[in-house]
């Protein structure tokens, strides 16, 4: 249903109540008027008769028809008024407007009826002699207490209609001047009511949009200035919440951004009221889209959601150590549950906040990883020489052949340890300067060191047949620590030596690139399985245990390579195909 503007609910009303007043006074106007009108016309028709009567009386006694027809027509000219005089028995003695003799006889007219009866006759009706409507005012005339006659006056309507209508016109001119002023100033009166209001509602649609800055003007009326004034303080106080809800909620989504921690708030019907970034990003799922879907739809994880429901259905805080594979990676999460209360403090539904302690538990992993590794890799050398010595303190120090052979396994062992021992050394220094103050950098020609690496694997190369080919422009330079870049870049060529084919090749290349230079180790070899690549630069991390034992190799090489190129904030990575080889490549800063 449309609605009406306030200007056209008020206007109207005002006009036409303007209208039905200026009707009612035109009528009772006109009404008085008239009757006023007619009863003056009856006045003066009787005054003229009253005047006419004295000088007709004396020739009405004395029979003097003619005479009292040519008076009365006389008299009736200059009165502008019909005069007929009238017999008691109706008969028509004089008329100044018709032939006596030829008019009916009046004894049967309502007037002369009165007039006869020694009462003023008065009546309004259509003249048949005159073909008008007429005013009759009628008097009797006496002698000696007897009526012998009446005299009759008479106006035709006409005039007086006349003169009704020359006296009304000004009134309804004036009446319809009226009305338009008074039109004018009522659609000016309702333009003043209604354009403020108009101003207020526009201002309130500002208000619901949210536009609370501008204000209503002051009104001078006490009802549309107390309005606005309420208006303004009104929207003065939203704007003041609103920007204060506004902070909170601003406040609280950095805090939920930049927690850690995963947030995940359920209703009572498992609903998401809401996730942070971080729950969102442990989860592998879509903040906007998840918020108001139920758990089951959004992640798809038995022992989350039984956790939650549990969450729920207790008025405690629960913990729980739960595992999730998300994108193919196992998760180890810390999950805490509590009761998620409102301001009355009715249960609503639960707070679940997840700690992502995967990295704790490879680190943990690593370290039980490290120490059975380095103890295995101790035991063996050590066993070799406790074996070696009972066998040598059994007898066998005196066979001359069985005691060379066991003090070469027991030198051969010992350099073993001293070997496994100085990596660890060299490991815990290079991680303790990293940690401190980092290692001194100096601008030094790549090349130079590279050249310094490959004639320290010169010896071990050629006892394979093995190339080594550099490719390294002598112009590329780079911030570095030249000792330790060169023990790393030695890692990884005698790494790539040894699990290279008789007389293979290793390749060794620096090239620079948009925003690093990339050093590459090259070989063509037996290559590594891709499910060991993650961990292969894990201490005492190996790939195949016993053919590296058999080849010399300490498990800590890799190690001591990465943690050097950390040590240059640089990376290090591996790509590998079993069968074709492996590249290992350093990125290092630009100078």
């Amino acid at each position: 249903m449309s609605r009406k503007r306030l200007i056209w609910q008020i206007y109207p009303p005002f006009l036409l109540i303007i209208l039905m007043a200026l009707l009612a006074v035109t009528w009772v106007f006109s009404r008085s008027l008239d009757n006023f009108q007619s009863r003056e016309t009856q006045n003066d028709l009787e005054a003229r008769v009253q005047l006419v009567i004295p000088q007709v009386q004396n020739d009405l006694q004395d029979n003097q028809a003619s005479h009292l027809d040519a008076l009365s027509k006389r008299l009736g000219e200059q009165s502008h008024t019909r005069l007929t005089i009238i017999l008691p028995d109706g008969k028509v003695l004089a008329d100044s407007e018709e032939d006596p003799r030829h008019m009916d006889n009046h004894a049967d007219r309502p007037e002369v009826i009165e007039a006869l009866q020694a009462r003023r006759g008065v009546a309004t009706r259509y003249s048949n002699t005159l073909q008008k409507n007429m005013m009759y005012v009628a008097l009797p005339m006496f002698k000696e207490k007897q009526i012998i006659g009446c005299v009759r006056a008479a106006l035709p309507l006409r005039t007086l209609r006349d003169t009704l209508e020359s006296a009304l016109y000004p009134v309804i001119n004036s009446g319809l001047t009226i009305a338009l002023i008074a039109a004018l100033i009522s659609l000016w009166l309702t333009r003043r009511i209604s354009r403020p209001l108009e101003e207020m509602k526009r201002g309130a649609e500002r208000f619901a949009r949210g536009e609370l800055e501008g204000r209503l003007p002051d009104y001078k009326g006490e009802e549309m200035g107390g309005l606005a004034d309420a208006m303004n303080q009104m929207a003065a106080q939203l704007d003041d919440r609103i920007r204060t809800v506004v902070r909170q909620r601003n406040e609280q989504e950095a805090v939920l951004t930049s927690m850690l921690e995963g947030v995940l708030a359920v209703d009572s019907t498992e609903r998401i009221l809401r996730i942070n970034h971080s729950a969102a990003e442990l989860l592998n799922v879509d903040p906007g889209a998840a918020v108001g879907r139920r758990i089951q739809e959004v992640v798809r994880k038995p022992v989350l959601q039984k956790f939650i429901a549990q969450a729920l259905q207790s008025r405690q805080r629960i913990e729980a150590d739960i595992t999730l594979v998300i994108r193919g990676e196992s998760l180890f999460l810390q999950a805490h549950g509590t009761p998620l209360r409102d301001s009355k403090g009715q249960d609503i539904g639960a707070l679940v906040v997840l700690n992502d302690m995967t990295r704790l538990q490879r680190l943990e992993n690593i370290r039980r990883d490290f120490v059975a590794n380095v103890s295995h890799e101790l035991k063996t050398p050590i066993t070799a020489i406790k074996g070696s010595v009972e066998t040598l303190l059994d007898g066998a120090v005196d066979d001359k052949e069985s005691a060379q052979r066991f003090l070469d396994i027991i030198a051969r062992q010992s350099d073993r340890l001293n070997a496994i021992i100085e990596d660890l050394l060299a490991l815990s220094r290079i991680e303790q300067d990293e940690e401190q103050a980092g290692i001194a950098l100096q601008r030094t020609r790549l090349r130079d060191v590279f050249l310094n690496s490959m004639q320290a694997c010169h010896v071990k190369a050629q006892s394979k047949g093995i190339t080594l080919e550099m490719d390294c422009p002598d112009d590329l330079e780079a911030n570095i620590n030249a000792a330790l870049l060169e023990q790393a870049l030695i890692n990884l060529i005698d790494n790539a030596i040894k699990y290279s084919p008789m007389k293979g090749q290793v390749l060794i290349n620096a090239c620079r690139e948009t925003s690093s230079i990339a050093i590459k180790v090259q070989d063509w070899g037996s290559g590594i399985p891709q499910e060991h690549l993650p961990r292969l630069f894990e201490r005492f991390y190996r790939v195949d245990k016993a053919r590296s034992r058999k080849l010399g190799g300490t498990g800590l090489g890799l190690a001591i390579a990465k943690h050097i190129v950390q040590a240059h904030n640089g990376q290090i990575n591996v790509e590998s195909t079993p069968g074709k080889g492996s590249t290992f490549t350093v990125h290092l800063p630009l100078a």
